[in-house]
C-alpha cells in the first residue's frame, strides 16, 4: 500500500525541539535560553499595531476575499522598492503576494516539478524546504557547501540531470547566516539560464544583510526568464503570525502560481498585507534599527566566540539571525542538542535537522538563531557552551 506524501517526510523539527521541554524546570539562576527558532517574539513596533488596529476598524475591505495575488497596492510597492533597492527593472506584474515565504517556496515547486523531478539544495538546507520537496514527490538532490559555507555552481553543474528543474538557494543563508557574495548568485543565474532550469533565491532575510547596497545584480537585466525570487515580512516588521510573503516571477509563471494558491488559502491574509504595505511607506527608519541591532548581536556573536575555539569549536558561519557550529563532543548532534536543555538550559537545533539521513556531518554541528537574544544573553549562552566543553 502506497504511503500519503506526508508520511514521505521528516517531522517539523522546531516542533519537535519543544517537545524536549516537556517536563523539564530550569534553575532561577539558570533561564532558559531559546535559540531555536528565527522568529522574533516580540510584537509589531506601536506605530504599526495602532495603523492595524485602525484598520481593523475602519477598513471593511480587511475582512473580505481579496485577489488571489495580493493587494495591487503591495505589489506594485515591492516593484517599485525592490526595481530601487536592486538596481533592475521589476513590475507588479511580476510580484505576487503569499501567505508568508514557505507558502513561496511551495507555490514556486507546484509550477517547476512533477513527481520524480529533483531539485538541487545546498546543505545545510532549510528543512521546511526539504519537507516540501518530499511531500510533492520531488528528489532533493544535495550540493555540499563549498568553504565558508558558500556552494559552488560548478559544482552543481555536475548534479544536474534532466529531471533537475531547479537550483534553490537561501542568502542570507539559514541555517549557515552566510551572505552568498554576489559573483556566486550570478555563476548561479547563468548556470540554471544555460541548462534552462530556475533559480529560486530566498531572501527572507534581505533586510539585515550586513553589506551595504544591493547584495547582488540579479535584477539588472532581463531576469524573469531564470529567477524566482522569495521574500518574507515576518522578520521585518515583526509580522510572523499574519502571514505575509512574496514571489516575484514571470507574468506567466505567477498565472500558474494564482491556481496554487486559489486551491490552499483563496487570497493572502488581508489584514496582513495592509500591515506590510504600510510598514514599506513609514517604518524604514525604524527598520535600519532593527537592522543595527541584529548586526550588534552578530558582532557579539563574533566577540564571545574565542572562549569556545579555545574548546574545539569552530564557527562555521554567521550572519542574519544565525551562527552555525562545530562542536567537538563525541555526543553526537541529535543527542546534544536536548542534553543542553536538560544540563545548561539551552534550545538549540542539531545539524542532523538540517541534512540528510545518513550525511555524517551533522552530527558535529548546532545551529543558534540569535533573533531573540541580546547582547547580554549572547555572553551567557557561550559561557553555558564552554563550560560544558571538554
Amino acid at each position: 500500500m502506497s504511503q500519503p506524501r506526508t508520511m514521505q517526510t521528516f517531522s517539523p523539527p522546531v516542533m519537535e525541539a519543544r517537545r524536549w521541554l516537556d517536563g523539564i524546570s530550569h534553575p532561577a539562576d539558570r533561564p532558559l535560553l531559546n535559540v531555536s527558532q528565527a522568529a522574533p517574539v516580540d510584537p509589531p513596533p506601536e506605530p504599526l499595531r495602532a495603523e492595524m488596529a485602525r484598520i481593523v476598524m475602519e477598513d471593511a475591505g480587511a475582512h473580505l476575499y481579496g485577489p488571489v495575488l495580493g493587494l495591487p497596492e503591495l505589489r506594485a510597492e515591492i516593484a517599485a522598492q525592490w526595481s530601487q533597492a536592486y538596481g533592475g527593472s521589476v513590475e507588479a506584474a511580476q510580484v505576487a503576494i503569499t501567505s508568508g515565504c514557505n507558502q513561496a517556496f511551495t507555490a514556486a515547486i507546484a509550477t517547476l516539478c512533477a513527481d520524480g523531478d529533483e531539485v538541487i539544495l545546498p546543505v545545510p538546507y532549510y528543512f521546511n524546504h526539504a519537507m516540501w520537496l518530499d511531500i510533492s514527490g520531488v528528489r532533493t538532490v544535495p550540493l555540499p557547501a563549498g568553504p565558508g559555507l558558500i556552494p559552488r555552481a560548478e559544482d552543481a553543474a555536475a548534479l544536474i540531470t534532466d529531471r533537475t528543474r531547479a537550483i534553490a538557494l537561501v542568502s542570507p543563508n539559514n541555517p549557515g547566516g552566510v551572505e552568498y557574495p554576489a559573483p556566486t548568485l550570478t555563476a548561479f543565474r547563468d548556470l540554471c539560464r544555460a541548462r534552462g532550469i530556475a533559480l529560486i533565491v530566498d531572501e527572507t532575510y534581505r533586510d539585515f544583510d550586513a553589506r551595504d547596497g544591493a547584495p547582488h545584480r540579479l535584477f539588472e537585466d532581463a531576469w524573469d526568464d531564470t529567477l524566482i525570487q522569495l521574500y518574507s515580512f515576518s522578520k521585518a516588521y515583526r509580522l510572523t503570525g499574519h502571514r505575509v510573503g512574496a514571489i516575484l516571477a514571470s507574468p506567466a509563471r505567477l498565472t500558474e502560481v494564482e491556481k496554487f494558491l486559489d486551491t490552499v488559502a483563496i487570497c493572502p491574509n488581508q489584514l496582513g498585507q495592509r500591515a506590510a504595505l504600510w510598514g514599506m511607506r513609514n517604518l524604514s527608519d525604524w527598520l535600519a534599527g532593527e537592522r543595527c541591532e541584529i548586526l550588534d548581536r552578530r558582532a557579539a556573536i563574533e566577540a564571545h566566540f574565542p572562549k569556545l575555539a579555545a574548546k574545539g569549536w569552530k564557527l562555521l558561519g554567521c550572519g542574519a539571525y544565525f551562527a552555525y557550529l562545530r562542536h567537538p563532543h563525541d555526543m553526537p548532534s541529535d543527542e546534544l542538542a536536548p542534553w543542553l536543555v536538560r544540563h545548561a538550559s539551552i534550545l538549540c537545533l542539531p545539524g542532523t535537522m538540517f541534512r540528510p539521513a545518513g550525511d555524517p556531518a551533522g552530527a558535529s554541528e548546532l545551529r543558534i538563531a540569535f533573533a531573540n537574544v541580546d547582547r547580554a544573553a549572547i555572553g551567557e549562552l557561550f559561557d553555558r557552551l564552554a563550560r560544558i566543553s571538554p
